[in-house]
C-alpha cells in the first residue's frame, strides 16, 4: 500500500467482501445499507438507503421497484452530506443491476464529482463468475494490492475446480445430472440467471432455467411443471431463508406442485439469497459448495445444510 492509506466506501455488500477478503477491511469508513458481512463492519456509516419499505411481500417489492423503475428514478437514494463527511479517497459500486444494489448511475446522480476529497469511483459488473474474477483484480489493483487479488482468485479458482471434479465423477458415475430449477424470486416467479446457471452446472446439475451471464428472466409456473425438476432451490434475492419460508405457500398452493418430482422425494430446498447465492463475492464459492451438498448429499457435505439451506416440509 501507499503511504497514503486509503478510505473506502462499499456501496455494494459484494465488494465490501472483496475488500475484507484482501485483508483491507481496516480501511473501509463507510458503507451500503445492505453491507452485513462480515460482523466488522456494523459501526460503519450507513451513506444509502432504499425508496421504499422492504419487508413486503415479493410481490408488493415487484410493484415498488417496477413503479420507480418504470418513471425513470432509482430505487435507492445515497447521502451526499455523509460521504462528504467521511472524505474518501475510493468509493466501489455496481454497474450490473440498477435494481440489486446502488449502482454508478446513483452514485452520479448524488453529485459525487462534486465531493471535495476527489475520491476514484470503482465501478464493478458481475454478470458471470469470470467477471467475479475481474471484479477482484479491478478492486485490488485500485487499492495497489494486486498480488493479494491474484492469491484470493487462485484460491476460490482451487476450491471450484476440486468441487467440480468431484461432482462431475457422482454424474458420470449415475449416468445422468440433476434436473436444477432456481427459482429468483416468488411472486412473479423469476429464474436466477447470471453466475447462477454456471454454479448449477459447476455442481454435477442441468440447469433448466436462466442464462449463463445474462439477467434472471421472468417464467411461468407451467414451465416448470412441463420440465418437472428434480431439485428445486427457491433463493429469491435479498432474502434470507426464514423471510422466504413465509412466502413458500404461493409456490406450494399453485396447481400442480404436490405432483413434481422434487417435492415427491423431498428435494425442494430454501436457500439464502441475501447471504450468498445473489451475492458476487468471494462467498459464492460456499453456494457452489451448497449446491454440491444439495445434489449430491452422500458425497458432500461441507456444514452448511440447517444454516445456508433447508430442506423445505411440503
Amino acid at each position: 500500500m501507499s503511504s497514503n492509506e486509503p478510505r473506502i466506501i462499499s456501496l455494494i455488500a459484494s465488494s465490501t467482501e472483496i475488500v475484507h477478503a484482501l485483508g483491507l477491511g481496516r480501511f473501509m469508513v463507510g458503507r451500503s445499507h445492505e453491507c452485513d458481512y462480515p460482523d466488522s463492519i456494523a459501526s460503519l456509516p450507513v451513506c444509502t438507503g432504499p425508496k421504499f419499505r422492504t419487508d413486503g411481500s415479493s410481490y408488493e417489492i415487484d410493484q415498488k421497484v417496477r413503479a420507480l423503475v418504470q418513471e425513470g428514478l432509482s430505487v435507492y437514494r445515497v447521502d451526499a452530506d455523509i460521504i462528504e463527511g467521511l472524505a474518501p479517497s475510493h468509493i466501489i459500486t455496481q454497474d450490473q443491476c440498477e435494481v440489486c444494489a446502488v449502482s454508478l448511475r446513483d452514485i452520479q446522480d448524488a453529485a459525487c464529482e462534486l465531493i471535495s476529497s476527489k475520491p476514484e469511483i470503482v465501478s464493478l459488473k458481475p454478470d458471470c463468475l469470470n467477471d467475479l474474477w475481474r471484479d477482484i483484480e479491478k478492486v485490488g489493483a485500485s487499492l495497489d494490492a494486486e498480488k493479494a487479488a491474484i492469491e484470493l482468485i487462485n484460491s476460490l479458482k482451487a476450491r471450484i475446480e476440486d468441487i467440480e471434479k468431484r461432482a462431475e465423477a457422482e454424474a458420470s458415475r449415475r449416468g445422468t445430472r440433476v434436473k436444477v430449477a432456481c427459482i429468483e424470486w416468488i411472486d412473479p416467479i423469476m429464474a436466477a440467471g447470471n453466475w447462477m446457471p454456471e454454479l448449477v452446472e459447476l455442481a454435477g446439475g442441468e440447469n433448466l432455467f436462466g442464462i449463463a451471464g445474462k439477467h434472471s428472466p421472468y417464467m411461468s409456473w407451467s414451465e416448470i411443471i412441463e420440465k418437472d425438476p428434480d431439485v428445486i432451490i427457491v433463493t429469491p434475492c435479498g432474502f434470507d431463508n426464514d423471510r422466504t419460508l413465509q412466502e413458500m405457500h404461493l409456490l406450494k398452493e399453485k396447481e400442480g406442485f404436490g405432483e413434481l418430482s422434487a417435492v415427491k422425494h423431498g428435494r425442494v430446498v430454501v436457500a439464502d439469497g441475501n447471504q450468498y447465492f445473489n451475492r458476487p463475492g468471494p462467498r459464492l464459492v460456499e453456494s457452489l459448495e451448497m449446491m454440491a451438498e444439495i445434489f449430491y448429499p452422500e458425497k458432500f457435505d461441507y456444514g452448511h445444510k440447517g444454516k445456508g439451506w433447508l430442506t423445505y416440509g411440503c
